[in-house]
């Protein structure tokens, strides 16, 4: 595996300003010369090296004294100067189509000015573009696929899933539903009227556009009236806003292999009714793709297509929930640009290392307790053991957990005969988040399997629970010496799971732990949660995870100014429509700040009054409760209405950031115990941890920043 990518922003002391400084000086222009005027050329599209589909919109800056007409540009000395239109004053833009595979170098000429220059690297509408090779086996869903209309996209056209793009229309009823539009030259009698944001009214009439990219199937939506004609991206029909959302979807198990059946859905009247655009792609649901790169990918690709067809958002805004939210902080961290505001809902940092450590946590607790020490706690014991708020959030995140067995959740759409079994398809596609990453993570060349960054040496288990009383020094020795690991199956094993170190080092330098140091620290975070915590039947989706993304921004940054976080339970309290305009008028506001000042004081500067942390009391009228949210159990208001119960790693004493993978170790000491212990026993402890304990006050093994951003990957 081998991956490049822009290098993050350096920030340089005294000397290395003192050092530029004579840099630029003996750069300067000589006195008495005359610097020629120059055009300047931007993707606006995409970033330059990641354009698809072999078109692009292009904007060239023309020099006041330059007149517009008389710009030439071609690519690779192809007259293309007819795709472009005045936009402005000093500027031309159009699409630029029937770009070749590769390098395409697009340059804009007038006489009297200096040659503007861009290389446009296109890739396949099919990609990839920058996620790596195309997992193999895939399978088209094209056929079960509804459309907006209900009808479904057919059978593929091509290996890639491919289908023809088609564009359908919808309306809305004065009764409230969503219809296809009859004749898009009649005005159906129950046309509702959309009032946008900008408080334009225009029909309430929706065009929808289908197709596939990248293998998967996307779908966007505009407020759009079909007797204005085709969308033109240099100019902004009535009824968009000039705004994006892009919508993530949730799950992860089953994950892998499939084009999905099913976006996020794009026929979401709080945002079409106000004039917002709307886009999603089926790999943008993590029930069909459990893998933030290919939905990085996925979205840039999407969104190019939808700035090419209707022209440049002033921002744009992701909101996902669970599975959606990976995505969310993941694609703003490491592709930064395609997300400038996220609604992140029922939150997780990551699927990796957020999720899976908990999940695989619980896996083995819940078959110590089950399986090899049935009768050895009770089921207060075995909960104050995991952290959990409920005992039966054990055995429902163990169930979670088998998203990382290659036999657990293989999509029903994949054939029996291609999945992986040990015995008998040994070379079988293995259903799991790290066979599904191998395109960052490698392979172990020995078995062919993906490298795995995941770790259990020397944590000690039910730590905080024995020295709070609640479980005695005979059963923590217990259950740490037979608490054993995972295999590379993730089947239950007696030895601890040792990661693969070059994993663990990749996962941090590419952003798959999230960093939240990067492009994250510059956009503005709505942290919404309905509480679960106390489910009767368990759920993963656990309050700290809120405060594990808090934690990495505070890591990174110094602040976690960006991040509001909002609590409720059942639907009672904030609303998407809130939030969602609570967002536009933070990122207008950041938009239409001309200053200097880093974005982080920008973004403190514009957040909107009253959008503070919160949470909400329980039942129909809830009332909002404005306060901190800080960690803890009935420490404030709001953490006695809604708890934040820890994991099992904290219970062993790591931090909430839950940023370690492999821990770094020490020897054992007696002060780590609170209780009593006898020799026998500390002898009994140095043997289970022969190699020592976690060192949570020291970064883990391999922990490092990240190489970069806009990472390319190339699985060798």
């Amino acid at each position: 595996m081998s991956f490049r990518g822009a290098a993050r922003p350096v920030r340089l002391g005294l000397a290395g300003m003192a050092f530029m400084g004579v840099l630029v000086g003996a750069s300067a222009t000589p006195a008495g010369s005359q610097e020629r005027e120059k055009l300047q050329v931007t993707a606006v599209s995409s970033r330059p090296g990641v354009v698809s589909g072999d078109d692009a919109l292009i904007r060239v800056e023309v020099p006041a004294s330059i007149a517009a007409d008389k710009v030439r540009v071609e690519v690779d000395g192809r007259d293309v100067t007819s795709s472009f239109r005045p936009s402005g004053e000093s500027a031309l833009m159009g699409v630029v189509k029937e770009l070749s595979k590769g390098d395409n170098r697009l340059t804009a000429r007038a006489q009297g000015a200096d040659a503007g220059q861009l290389t446009l690297k296109n890739h396949p509408i099919t990609g990839p573009v920058f996620a790596g090779p195309h997992e193999q086996p895939f399978v088209c869903d094209t056929a079960e696929f509804k459309t907006v209309t209900g009808g479904t996209l057919g059978q593929p056209v091509d290996a890639d899933c491919s289908v023809e793009t088609r564009v359908d229309y919808m309306y809305r009823t004065t009764a409230g539903k969503f219809v296809p539009l009859p004749d898009e030259d009649v005005r159906p009698a129950d046309l509702a009227t959309a009032t946008t944001s900008a408080g334009t009214k225009v029909p309430y009439i929706v065009r929808v556009e289908t197709g596939t990219i990248n293998r998967g199937i996307y779908e966007t939506a505009v407020l759009h009236d079909p007797m204005s004609g085709t969308p033109d991206p240099l100019q902004r029909g009535p009824g968009w806003n000039g705004r994006l959302v892009y919508g993530f979807g949730g799950g992860c198990n089953g994950g892998w292999y499939v084009q999905g059946r099913n976006t996020v859905g794009i026929m979401n009247d709080t945002y079409l009714s106000k004039g917002y655009g709307v886009a999603s792609s089926t790999l943008n649901v993590f029930g069909n793709n459990c893998n933030d790169l290919l939905a990085a990918e996925t979205m840039s690709m999407v969104k190019e297509r939808f700035v090419e067809t209707y022209g440049d958002p002033a921002f744009t805004i992701g909101n996902g929930c669970s599975g959606g939210s990976y995505q969310t902080h993941q694609i703003a961290d490491n592709y930064p640009g395609l997300l400038d505001g996220i609604l992140s809902g029922c939150s997780f940092p990551d699927v990796g290392f957020g999720t899976i450590q908990t999940l695989s946590d619980a896996q083995l607790l819940n078959h110590y307790f089950k399986n090899v020490a049935p009768d050895a706690f009770t089921k207060e014991q075995q909960r104050a053991v995991s952290g959990f708020g409920k005992w039966e959030s054990i055995g429902s995140l163990a169930r979670a957990g088998g998203r990382i067995d290659p036999t657990v959740f293989c999509p029903p759409q994949l054939p029996e005969g291609q999945r992986y079994d040990p015995d008998t398809n040994p070379d079988g596609a293995r259903c799991d988040v790290y066979s599904h990453t191998v395109n960052v993570y490698g392979e172990v060349p020995e078995t062919g399997k993906a490298r795995r960054p995941l770790d259990n040496t020397g944590i000690q288990y039910g730590l905080e629970a024995l020295n709070k009383g609640t479980i005695d020094m005979d059963q923590f020795i217990d259950l740490n010496r037979r608490i054993g690991g995972l295999d590379d199956d993730a089947k239950p094993a007696a030895e601890r799971t040792v990661a693969d170190l070059k994993a663990v080092r990749t996962a941090y330098r590419t952003g798959r732990m999230l960093n939240g140091g990067a492009g994250l620290a510059d956009v503005p975070i709505i942290d919404y949660r309905d509480y679960t915590d106390d489910a009767p039947t368990g759920d993963m989706h656990m309050r700290f995870h809120s405060f594990s993304t808090r934690a990495r921004l505070d890591k990174a940054n110094g602040t976690h100014a960006n991040q509001v976080m909002l609590t409720r339970s059942n639907g009672h309290g904030f609303t998407l429509a809130g939030m969602l305009s609570d967002m536009d008028q933070w990122l207008t506001g950041i938009k239409g700040d001309p200053g200097n000042d880093a974005p982080i004081e920008k973004i403190v500067r514009h957040k909107p009054e009253g959008l503070t942390d919160a949470c909400w009391t329980r039942g129909i009228g809830a009332k909002k409760i404005a306060e901190p949210q800080v960690e803890g159990i009935d420490n404030t208001e709001c953490n006695t209405l809604y708890p934040v119960w820890t994991s099992p790693r904290m219970v062993a004493g790591a931090d909430v950031a839950n940023d370690i993978v492999k821990c770094r170790k020490r020897p054992v000491v007696r002060s780590d115990y609170r209780v009593p212990v006898t020799e026998g026993q500390f002898n009994d402890l140095k043997a289970i941890f022969p190699n020592g304990v976690c060192d949570w006050s020291r970064p883990g093994a391999g922990q490092q920043g990240l190489a970069g951003t806009w990472l390319s990957f190339d699985r060798t």
